[in-house]
C-alpha cells in the first residue's frame, strides 16, 4: 500500500469513508473535526472559557482516543483498501474470465458476483462484468455500471480499458438501434407508397 493510504488512517473514520464510500463512518470524521476544533478554540484562542485543568485534561483524553482510532485504522486498512488480498475465500477472477473467453456467460456471471461480493468496487471485476452485460444485450444494465466504474477514486488507473469498453458499448447501443431505424424507414416508404398519386389514379381508374 501507498503512503496515501496510511496519510487518511491520521484522521478517524476517513480511510473507511474515502475507500470505501462507508457513510457509516461519516460521523466518526464529523465527531473528530468537531472535538478537534473545541479543544484549540478553548485551549488557544478563548482559554478563559473553561479552566485550564480541564481543557488539558480534553486534550490528552482526545490523544489518547486519536491514537488508538489511528493504531485501530492502520491495522484495518488491508482490508479497507484491498479486501480481496486478505480473504479467505478464493479469487475467482481468472475462473470468471476464462468462462468469458469460452462463452459461458452465466458462469462467468456468477463466479464474478462471488468476487464482487467480497470487493465490490475491484475495477476488472466490474468491467468485465460490463463487457458481459454488452454481449447479453443488458446494454442498460452495462452502462450503468459502467458510469459506476467510472466514479471510482481509482479509476484513473483504467482510464485506457474504461475508454476501450466505453466505445464497444457504444456501438453495442447503435446498433441496436439500427433495426428499429429500418423498421421506421420501411414504414416511411410504405406509406410514402400509399400515398402516391400515381397509385390513386390507377385504383381510380380500375374502379371507373
Amino acid at each position: 500500500m501507498e503512503v496515501q493510504h496510511y496519510l487518511t488512517c491520521l484522521w478517524p473514520g476517513m480511510a473507511e469513508l474515502w475507500w470505501r464510500g462507508r457513510l457509516a463512518a461519516l460521523p466518526a470524521a464529523i465527531g473528530f473535526a468537531l472535538a478537534l476544533n473545541a479543544v484549540l478554540i478553548t485551549r488557544y484562542i478563548y482559554p478563559e472559557w473553561i479552566s485550564g485543568g480541564l481543557v488539558s485534561m480534553a486534550f490528552w483524553i482526545g490523544v489518547l482516543v486519536w491514537g488508538f482510532t489511528v493504531v485501530r485504522s492502520i491495522r484495518e486498512l488491508p482490508g479497507i483498501v484491498a479486501p480481496r488480498s486478505i480473504s479467505e475465500e478464493p479469487d475467482r477472477f481468472a475462473e470468471a474470465h476464462q468462462a468469458f473467453l469460452k462463452g459461458d456467460y452465466d458462469e462467468s456471471e456468477k463466479l464474478l458476483n462471488q468476487v464482487l461480493a467480497i470487493e465490490a468496487r475491484d475495477p476488472p471485476a466490474l468491467l468485465l462484468l460490463t463487457g458481459l452485460y454488452r454481449h447479453t444485450d443488458r446494454l442498460a444494465s452495462a452502462e450503468m455500471l459502467l458510469a459506476e466504474v467510472r466514479r471510482l477514486e481509482v479509476s484513473d488507473r483504467w482510464a485506457l480499458e474504461i475508454r476501450a469498453e466505453s466505445a464497444r458499448l457504444a456501438r453495442a447501443v447503435e446498433r441496436s438501434k439500427q433495426p428499429e431505424k429500418i423498421d421506421d424507414a420501411a414504414e416511411e416508404t410504405t406509406e410514402k407508397e400509399n400515398n402516391d398519386p400515381a397509385d390513386l389514379t390507377e385504383t381510380t381508374a380500375k374502379a371507373a
